[in-house]
């Protein structure tokens, strides 16, 4: 499985972004997607993950982030609304068959798409 991520930049506070998260190769509609980010210094974590099961938000973005999925497209999005400084980071989408908020779990990962939020 492949991914590619794209729609980060540079936004000011309050604005909004949209990324993408195109998936080719050996792709199922079963696959967890999740979107992570990574911040200077700090561990990479999950910010949105959806599955079969359903959604998932990290508290930090509850509100604010909506992930979806597109399955005739391959391609996952998260689109980020009310955005903040401390959302600023390098933003990974994955793919796996666990819903673990662990990175580790995932085994496929796009290439990372920065997002910089501007107070």
């Amino acid at each position: 499985v492949q991914l590619q991520a794209s729609g980060g930049g540079l936004v000011q506070a309050g604005g909004s972004l949209r990324l993408s998260c195109a998936a080719a190769g050996r792709t199922s509609s079963s696959y967890v997607m999740g979107w992570f980010r990574q911040a200077p210094g700090k561990e990479r974590e999950l910010v949105a993950r959806i599955s079969w099961s359903g959604l998932y938000y990290a508290e930090s973005v509850k509100g604010r982030f909506t992930i979806s999925r597109d399955n005739a497209k391959n391609t996952v999005y998260l689109q980020m609304n009310s955005l903040k400084p401390e959302d600023t980071a390098v933003y990974y989408c994955a793919a796996g068959q666990s819903r673990s908020t662990s990175a580790a779990m995932y085994p496929y990962w796009g290439q990372g798409t920065l997002v910089t939020v501007s107070s």
